[in-house]
């Protein structure tokens, strides 16, 4: 039985604490952050020992047993500023200070009761231990398992449970094909899946074997000694996917650019990515490199994703129409300049591509969820090589550990993931700015994007009857400091949007001039510092009055404040860090999504749009009276 969390007695009483900040002043945050007693129960922090990925293995595995131990002997407790400051010498942090958001800490144990009543923590250890979690598709949610390193021991967590997912796999198959045609062979893999699955070291074996593999492909490649058709090294790299085979990959890619170690085992390659189905997309990618020199890499977990098959389709012509002579043949060009990442081996060899050129994924691995899969390990590893992914592995595998070992109070995403379910379904904000103080995470607000809303904007809960309040939230976000001439004036004078400040002690490229009174990272990490305090603060007609601003223009410069914000601080933007961060927010997605009591890993809302695309491709006057005049222009101008 679904326990929804607008069934309990603590949504009742969490209703009453919103009504109270609406209309109680007291409970203004610029009254609420000179309580120091409160804003020093509202900080929480993670912090991992410095270790490079050669001794990587091993470290986990004391990690493991670290953990463990502090769990026994209840450790994990708030440490105060000074002990903070005392471990960064020695230790990388996140420190995630939310005393800016709407919140007391009565509020904060309301919701920690609601994560009881709802059954959060078996949810949360159902995902760890490989339960098929994702009823909707009778399917496990183990993209952790991509980060477990070798050695690591994960039989430890039991074997899961399992519900007939038959019908689900019929549906599939009937309406899509997204399945193998013979279903007797559909329903040997998923008893082979389900073995694999109650003996985990047995799936994880598996896991690092596709990885080997990815790590000798890429080194022949990066090596040169697997060359193009013509005998040239292919330096340049053309990944075709869209949303979750392309997002994710394309964020960690334009945040290694600024990493000295990433940066520098990139140099002379390129990386594109090729989403859009719209022309200029497949010329602004491909414009400038030698197809003698390219290898492309498909990414489609059935093959049969209609964007990033025509993209295919084309960039395959674009080859064969460059390379092709009498004496190089078009299988010769494929097998040299193809390959792909799929669950559908037979398509891939109808397209053309050879079996030992196919990296395969699980179905338990989410689109979304699938950057640390091959989806985003094969073109990342040909830019950067594979050491360099072996230690973002390791960023997101310690935070996985986190979230799946840390008490409610002292966890990360589950933190922010309350805050998520407060501001958004009890104060009824609707929107959250992604706002990293970091240019190289520019990308990041997009992925976080698709990740949040594709997982929570549902419109049923887990047992099929609809929602009593909204899902999930809108998704935007810049880098500072580009974003405060963009839409801030919004945030500070407009609608209330929670925030989330992301930030990083060290740069990853100081610039430090002697006649610049300020260096560039300093006057960057001011701006961070300074914008959650003007949200929550603002600024009243008394202090306008006091400063001796023109009696004009003293209601055009009020700011109301009271705009609620979580401010996070890293040590450094590294590698390590990108998959920090990246399993902060997928996790943070699953706690938000777990809390309403929705399916946030399933995928129907783009089988509903697959339909009618299909319908405006076959009869453009099959459609609605308002399509059908678009087709008729479209096709008439």
């Amino acid at each position: 039985m679904t326990v929804k969390c607008t069934d309990v007695p603590q949504y009742d009483a969490l209703e009453a604490a919103a009504a109270s900040f609406r209309i109680d002043d007291k409970l203004h945050l610029r009254n609420l952050c000179n309580d120091s007693t409160r804003c020093n129960g509202l900080i929480a922090f993670h912090h991992t020992s410095e270790y490079s990925s050669n001794n990587s293995d091993q470290h986990h595995q004391q990690q493991q047993q670290q953990q463990q131990q502090q769990q026994q002997n209840g450790q994990y407790q708030q440490r105060d500023n000074a002990n903070i400051l005392a471990d960064m010498n020695n230790r990388r942090m996140i420190h995630l200070d939310y005393s800016r958001q709407q919140v007391t800490g009565e509020v904060m144990e309301l919701l920690y009761d609601l994560a009881d009543a709802v059954h959060f923590q078996s949810r949360r250890e159902g995902m760890r231990r490989g339960a098929r979690i994702n009823s909707t598709e009778n399917r496990a949610v183990l993209h952790h398992v991509l980060r477990m390193p070798k050695g690591y021991d994960f039989s430890i967590y039991g074997k899961p449970s399992y519900s007939d997912g038959n019908a689900l796999h019929s549906y599939h198959h009937e309406q899509h094909q997204y399945y193998n045609d013979n279903m007797q062979q559909q329903q040997q893999q998923q008893q082979q899946d389900s073995r694999d699955e109650s003996d985990g070291n047995r799936l994880l074996q598996k896991v690092h074997r596709v990885q080997d593999r990815i790590e000798t492909f890429t080194d022949q490649i990066r090596s040169g000694e697997i060359r193009g058709v013509t005998g040239k090294r292919l330096k340049n790299y053309v990944c075709i996917g869209i949303g979750g085979s392309q997002l994710g990959a394309e964020f960690v890619k334009e945040a290694f650019r600024g990493d000295p170690a990433a940066n520098k085992a990139s140099q002379g390659r390129v990386l594109r990515f090729l989403a859009n189905v719209d022309p200029i997309h497949f010329h602004l990618v491909t414009r400038n490199l030698d197809p003698e020199e390219t290898l492309v890499v498909v990414i489609s977990k059935t093959f049969t994703t209609a964007e990033t098959m025509l993209n295919a389709r084309t960039v395959r012509k674009w080859l064969i129409s460059s390379l092709g002579r009498p004496s190089i043949k078009e299988p010769d060009i494929i097998s040299k300049h193809m390959v792909a990442v799929s669950c559908n081996m037979d398509l891939c060899k109808k397209f053309g591509i050879a079996e030992q050129n196919v990296f395969g994924l699980w179905d338990w691995v989410g689109g979304r969820f699938s950057v640390c899969s091959a989806v985003g390990l094969v073109p990342l590893a040909l830019q950067f090589g594979f050491d360099i992914m072996r230690e973002f592995l390791a960023g997101a595998h310690d935070m996985d550990e986190h979230f799946f070992d840390a008490p409610l109070r002292d966890n990360i995403p589950v933190i922010l993931g309350l805050l998520g379910v407060w501001n958004s379904t009890f104060l009824g904000y609707g929107t959250r700015a992604i706002l990293p103080y970091a240019q190289a995470l520019k990308r990041f607000p997009a992925h976080v994007q698709q990740v949040d809303m594709e997982s929570n904007g549902k419109r049923v809960a887990l047992d099929g009857t609809p929602l009593l309040h909204e899902s999930g939230e809108i998704l935007f976000g810049e880098p500072g400091t580009t974003g405060q001439h963009s839409f801030f004036q919004l945030l500070h004078q407009g609608r209330v949007v929670p925030a989330d400040f992301i930030g990083f002690i060290q740069s990853q490229q100081p610039v430090d001039f002697a006649d610049e009174p300020v260096a560039n990272h300093d006057e960057l990490m001011s701006n961070f510092f300074a914008q959650p305090d003007a949200l929550a603060y603002g600024k009243t007609l008394v202090d306008l009055i006091q400063e001796g601003v023109p009696e004009p223009l003293r209601e055009h410069m009020v700011f109301a404040g009271n705009r609620p914000s979580s401010s996070i601080l890293m040590t450094k933007l590294d590698v390590f860090a990108v998959g920090q961060l990246l399993a902060l927010y997928e996790h943070r997605a699953a706690v938000q999504g777990k809390y309403a009591s929705i399916e946030c890993c399933c995928w129907f809302p783009f089988f509903f749009l697959l339909i009618f695309c299909n319908q405006n491709q076959q009869d453009s006057s099959g459609g609605s009276t308002a399509s059908i005049n678009l087709v008729w222009n479209w096709e008439n101008i």
